[in-house]
């Protein structure tokens, strides 16, 4: 983890995790016409979990700790693990609905999320490998203080 990097670790996580959710909906999907897409199947939703294991399923757990300061560093764990405990009720809990009303294509509302976060974390999550908190923080302000530049450089375009 350290040598990768956490933020690409969480990308590599979530990219096996859409390729694989798409590959589990075609592999359900089509297993009528092709008899070993039943194994696939199989196959891909272990990569599945794997890919969590890699990037979803630990990076959050030691990102927050990265990113804040020991003074906020408390809340913001605990509101960290509030949302995580939270997501997986609620993915825990509309799976059955969801496999109900869409059948084989239960992992395409799944694959939407995952593409949205991926985008997300590719744009908005800093990289903390080999970064000590000031950094990581000077990085954050350094990007707040380009956008409030360039807000104030277009507000004068305004009459």
């Amino acid at each position: 983890m350290d040598r990768a990097g956490r933020r690409t670790l969480h990308l590599l996580g979530l990219g096996g995790m859409l390729i694989f959710s798409i590959l589990i909906t075609l592999s359900l999907a089509l297993r009528q016409f092709v008899s070993w897409f039943n194994i696939l199947s199989i196959v891909v939703s272990l990569l599945y979990v794997a890919s969590f294991a890699l990037g979803p399923g630990s990076i959050p757990w030691l990102i927050v700790a990265e990113l804040f300061s020991q003074g906020p560093r408390p809340a913001a764990m605990s509101v960290s693990v509030l949302v995580n405990w939270i997501s997986n009720f609620i993915v825990g809990y509309t799976f059955p609905h969801l496999q109900r009303a869409l059948g084989n294509y239960t992992f395409i509302p799944f694959s939407v999320l995952l593409l949205l976060f991926w985008l997300f974390t590719y744009f908005y999550v800093k990289e903390t490998k080999n970064k000590t908190f000031q950094e990581v923080s000077a990085s954050w302000r350094q990007k707040d203080d380009n956008i409030s530049q360039v807000n104030t450089e277009s507000s004068h375009l305004v009459p």
